[in-house]
């Protein structure tokens, strides 16, 4: 598949190119393939600014952990990107900024970036060159003079004991010149010679359905290698309320539940090393996100009363830990930090996606939306940040759906309907079955189509739709359905269909997230039309349809253009925190100023959710105070 891309060349000339591009290339692999030069001084390895680019039109991709570094948090808002770093998506026109920032930003009317993120992960090398003990009156020790060596930038003399272990031979074997690893002012490394170029970090999101993490290099934060699967919890429950009734007073299952995420860590850092080409053991920091109850099983924590009124967490302070005293495999020299926690069921990664988007230092109204199996929704509005959590099921992740499946190759994940039904399936297979985003854009399409009504009810009046698709709503023992793929096209040799049963599934999930940003529009007497941007991060909120989703009022009624995807937020929160301390710090600040909305003891929260259970258009929020503007209807 190519897609079309516009670069607009700053030059003399002003001239402006139009190239083809296969979907999934960088923006600089595109431009040099066409013989356009964009300049990548660090050879595209994100470590420069040289490649940055401006997207004028189309979809902004999310931004990665180099975009942040190299250019700041204020230029990714204002659309910057590095084109080694970026991939197309879809049509898109971007214009290459000249070798000098000023005259760039100038040229667009804009402002020039103040800050970066400071690379400052907490973790050092250094190279001390110390003699072993010469006298038997001179009262030292081989530590001591490591010690003495690292002066001042040593805050504590605790070390472990396997370090010293064998640090005789260490010592001796290259006439004393070591390389000592410092974390955080403790001593957690010595090694013979110099490895100071051997210093990395992982960063892992764990999420209900997925663990998702990247291998980082600490010294200069590029991405060395990613590592992703499917949580293996998942047999246990699909969502966050199975899995805390497992456990619920119940050790052994919540140690069967820690093992499992434990040995799937293990072996995720195993994978992202292997395909790096590093040692796990110079893996010195690993920062990890999740909710709430993902968070308690990593640590052990008993989740009994995490699933009991009021849904109060255990901690919620971050932690620091001894990856051995986790345990977790294979990194012996590694320590492990996790992030505050917001609120029972407003974890980690929701604290972590408002670093990424620096949400908490914005002047304009704006809203986040991690769309999930637990929903997780922040507004800055007025100098206030209020978040809130909305169980929204499986549902998006196809489950409890008749044939339902994840976004992989076979999956349904684009639906129109005209004279007849038009399916986009991921690899341009015979449909098995539909993903999420198929699911959301199937029912916008079946509700502008006139299939399903207001309710969600599959219609019974046929007369006015076009034959092929009268067709396809069939009548079954279980009620009616709607044929997406006649049996004869799809790859599993029988009708992929939606049932009134996965219709309700996704109303039920949707009003999740509906209602929830609904309340937090109440709470901060914000209208739709007011917010400046809504922010969707999650894998999945990265492949919805903006205007299927709010069609089928998953998102309020607001205009398109204000809707962008920013990734796996979640995950460049945690990948901020490993590579910057003052991240670290920030995320701590931030714990006291996020307010939280508990939705269950909100009496006006059932009527935003029968509200958002309707497919037809949506009524205006009302707020707790009177308001001087009205949403026009």
């Amino acid at each position: 598949m190519t897609e079309s891309v516009t670069l607009c060349i700053d030059d003399d000339t002003g001239r402006e190119r139009t190239i083809a591009a296969t979907r999934g290339q960088t923006i600089l692999e595109a431009a040099h393939n066409a013989g356009v030069e964009i300049t990548a001084t660090c050879g595209a390895r994100g470590r420069c600014r040289s490649c940055r680019v401006k997207i004028l039109e189309g979809n902004v991709p999310p931004a990665t952990v180099q975009d942040n570094v190299q250019l700041g948090a204020e230029a990714v808002r204002e659309r910057f990107r590095l084109a080694c770093q970026t991939r197309l998506m879809e049509d898109t026109r971007i214009v290459a900024m000249p070798p000098r920032v000023e005259a760039g930003y100038q040229i667009l009317g804009g402002q020039a970036a103040t800050t970066t993120m400071a690379l400052e992960s907490g973790v050092e090398k250094l190279i001390v060159n110390v003699d072993a003990p010469q006298s038997e009156h001179h009262q030292t020790s081989d530590l001591d003079e490591i010690f003495n060596a690292l002066g001042d930038r040593l805050v504590t003399r605790e070390v472990h004991p396997d370090i010293v272990r064998d640090l005789p031979a260490r010592l001796r074997k290259h006439k004393g010149e070591l390389t000592a690893t410092l974390f955080r002012g403790r001593l957690v490394d010595i090694e013979a010679g110099d490895t100071t170029e051997q210093l990395y970090g992982m960063a892992f999101d764990i999420g209900t359905t997925s663990i998702v993490g990247s291998l980082l290099d600490l010294r200069t934060g590029e991405e060395l290698a990613p590592a992703g699967m499917i949580n293996p919890q998942a047999p246990y429950g699909a969502d966050l309320m199975s899995r805390i009734a497992f456990a619920q007073f119940n050790q052994k299952n919540l140690q069967t539940l820690r093992a499992k995420v434990l040995n799937a860590l293990s072996d995720l850092i195993k994978q992202a090393c292997k395909q790096a080409d590093v040692s796990a053991g110079h893996i010195y920091k690993i920062v990890m996100v999740g909710n709430t109850c993902m968070h308690h099983i990593l640590l052990g924590i008993d989740v009994s009363y995490l699933g009991l009124a009021p849904y109060a967490p255990v901690v919620r302070d971050g932690q620091t830990i001894a990856a051995a005293d986790l345990p977790l495999k294979g990194v012996p020299r590694a320590h492990v930090c996790t992030l505050p926690i917001l609120a029972g069921f407003v974890g980690a990664d929701a604290l972590a996606c408002v670093l990424s988007t620096r949400i908490y230092d914005s002047k304009e109204i704006r809203v986040l939306v991690d769309i999930g199996t637990n929903g997780e929704m922040v507004i800055a509005s007025g100098g206030r940040l209020v978040a809130c959590s909305a169980p929204a099921g499986p549902a998006f992740e196809g489950a409890q759906i008749r044939h339902g499946m994840r976004g992989a190759v076979g999956a349904i994940e684009r639906v129109e309907i005209g004279a007849d039904v038009q399916c986009s399936v991921i690899g341009s297979e015979a449909a098995i079955g539909i993903c999420g985003s198929g699911l959301i854009e199937a029912c916008a399409s079946m509700t502008q189509a006139g299939v399903i009504n207001a309710t969600g009810a599959i219609t019974r009046k046929t007369e006015n739709l076009p034959p092929a698709v009268a067709r396809r709503i069939i009548k079954t023992e279980s009620g009616a359905e709607f044929v997406l793929v006649w049996k004869e096209d799809s790859g599993k040799g029988e009708d992929v269909t939606l049932t009134q049963g996965d219709i309700r599934q996704l109303q039920l999930a949707k009003s999740a997230i509906y209602s929830g940003v609904a309340m937090l529009l109440k709470e901060t007497e914000v209208l739709p039309e007011d917010v400046a941007e809504l922010m969707l991060c999650g894998g999945f909120g990265n492949y919805v349809d903006i205007a299927s989703a709010v069609g089928i009022r998953l998102l309020p009624e607001m205009p398109v253009d204000r809707i962008t995807y920013v990734g796996n937020a979640a995950l460049m929160g945690a990948q901020m925190v490993l590579l910057s301390d003052e991240e670290w710090n920030r995320a701590e600040e931030l714990l006291a100023d996020i307010e939280h909305v508990a939705l269950a003891a909100r009496p006006d929260f059932q009527d935003l959710f029968i509200d958002g259970m309707g497919f037809g258009r949506q009524k205006p929020i009302e707020h707790n105070k009177p308001v001087e503007k009205a949403i026009a209807v």
